[in-house]
């Protein structure tokens, strides 16, 4: 072997969960990705069990994705969901009788949407039991990431909410694992150096940083991101490889922009009669997605042509070996001028194969099959494997950086979302001043410095600035960051007062219910 590929799959939601609507459009964002992509990730995990292969990969399932997956009232209206896209995908195979290409795709939909709705079934709705067991079996090195993938370097200037995040991740992936994580999905990969004292702390071995967070590191790394270093606490860091990242994530040249691939944007949900498809919208007061669609990307122009679905399958087996012969040369090359095995590490998010890119899973099963069976000049291995069998690296720190615009935090702190901050540092002060102030509380207590932090948790995310700079769900993100805060205001407030309201303690608990054993101490 000339070297080893990593391949990371980062799998991550917001933490969504509407209990006082009976139908909520931004559930529909877990619903539509277990469809897509966490169910055809572990059908293909089965079917690579059955045929007697087996891969090393790392699955990034981050604590908020784990708790909607857990929760059983999300669990109920994913199994409502799908069975309305079965009875919308049976109404098509009807309406498209006498359309030959779209009554074929109907059917595929309707076969496809039963296949996974059998598969939930067997697992038992419990993908995390699922993903939990393809860990055990060795085919996954599961990594956790910050409790809800807040933007850790902008949590800097108070590491009382820098600890909390880490170690509340960590509880939270052992009681859904059995085990202890041994590597970190950093938010955005976003690192800068005053992480390092509690990622030691949590006893976590491993992250990723994009690849200027390695050339970039101090002193300067012999072997550039061709192998990780070891910051001074001793928590390894693996770089990006650019050209592995370039041919999927490349607007222009990457390989889901083909034109043999299914649109994303065009679905029934707005091409068909409104009344025809209300019953299944995610919102039935306005057009969304329903995850029917029948053309393919095509070009630029608005006119597109049918989605020709072997077609697109071709295109996914040729695109696999294009990036596996692309990979067996760049090891080749590197084996020439490197005195020791290179490790390529390509991570992305684990949402593209399936959701953005339809035909993602099918690329990842031939890239699989193909780099298991075609060749011998690489070998596929998860990060903290390869830790194990290569203990010994250079020592740097990392430069501060993240994956995303221009390479640090623009994209989480800007003119649009800036206002978000002021408010989140008053929140963390506090929550600090009121774990110290109770080591040994009541029940009561208790139970409302528990609510305190999990609102403190959930204002902190990183999704909330992301969706407000981006503009795709703006006000949803502006009333959830706004309620979070006025929610663990009020909790202050109570304390402050001396009068603990428990009849609204126990609606906000039924509302927000993430991490039930949250240890608030950890702001002390």
């Amino acid at each position: 072997m000339s070297g080893y590929l990593s391949l990371i799959l980062h799998a991550h939601l917001p933490f969504v969960r509407h209990p006082e609507h009976e139908k909520f459009l931004e559930e529909n964002w877990l619903f539509e990705a277990i469809t897509e992509t966490y169910m055809p990730l572990v059908q293909l995990l089965e079917r690579w069990h059955r045929d007697g292969l087996k891969p090393r990969l790392t699955l990034t399932l981050t604590p908020t994705l784990c708790s909607m997956l857990m929760d059983p009232l999300l669990q109920a209206r994913y199994e409502r969901h799908l069975n309305e896209l079965i009875e919308l995908a049976d109404k098509e195979i009807h309406r498209t009788r006498w359309e030959k290409p779209f009554h074929e795709l109907a059917l595929f939909y309707h076969e496809r949407f039963a296949a996974v709705r059998d598969a939930y079934a067997a697992c038992g709705r419990d993908l995390v039991g699922a993903f939990r067991q393809y860990q055990e079996r060795g085919y996954l090195e599961i990594t956790t990431s910050a409790a809800t993938h807040a933007l850790l370097p902008l949590l800097a200037d108070h590491p009382q909410s820098l600890r909390a995040q880490v170690l509340v991740a960590r509880d939270h992936y052992q009681s859904c694992f059995g085990c202890e994580p041994r590597g970190i999905w950093l938010p955005e990969c976003a690192y800068v150096e005053s992480l390092e004292d509690v990622l030691q702390e949590a006893n976590l071995r491993w992250f990723v940083t994009d690849t200027h967070g390695i050339l970039h590191a101090r002193p300067r790394p012999r072997y550039a991101t061709f192998a990780p270093i070891f910051t001074p606490n001793g928590v390894a860091a693996f770089g990006r490889d650019p050209d592995s990242a370039r041919q999927v994530w490349s607007r222009h040249a990457g390989y889901p922009g083909d034109s043999c691939y299914r649109d994303f944007y065009r679905d029934i949900g707005f091409d068909l009669d409104l009344d025809y498809v209300k019953p299944h919208l995610p919102a039935p007061d306005s057009r969304g997605f329903t995850g029917i669609k029948y053309y393919r990307i095509t070009g630029s122009s608005p006119d597109k042509e049918v989605y020709n679905r072997p077609a697109a399958i071709q295109a996914a087996d040729r695109h696999a070996a294009h990036f596996l012969d692309a990979r067996v040369q760049q090891f080749q090359r590197l084996s020439e001028i490197l005195d020791r095995p290179p490790i390529l590490v390509a991570p992305y998010d684990a949402e593209l194969f399936g959701h953005w890119w339809y035909e993602g899973p099918e690329f990842l099963d031939f890239l699989v099959r193909k780099a298991c069976s075609d060749q011998k000049t690489f070998e596929l291995i998860t990060p903290g494997e390869f830790l194990h069998r290569h203990p010994t690296h250079q020592v740097a720190t990392p430069a501060a950086s993240s994956w995303g615009e221009e390479g640090y935090w623009r994209v989480w702190l800007n003119e649009k979302n800036e206002w978000i901050y002021p408010h989140l540092r008053v929140a963390q002060d506090r929550m600090t001043e009121l774990a110290r102030r109770f080591p040994q509380p009541d029940a009561l207590q208790e139970r409302m410095l528990k609510q305190a932090a999990r609102e403190l948790l959930l204002a902190q995310a990183s999704d909330w600035p992301f969706i407000l700079r981006t503009g795709t769900s703006p006000e949803y993100a502006r009333k959830r960051v706004k309620d979070h805060v006025l929610r663990f205001t009020r909790i202050y407030e109570q304390f402050a007062a001396g009068q603990l309201d428990a009849k609204w303690l126990k609606q906000v608990e039924w509302r927000d219910n993430i991490f039930p054993d949250v240890d608030y101490r950890y702001w002390a």
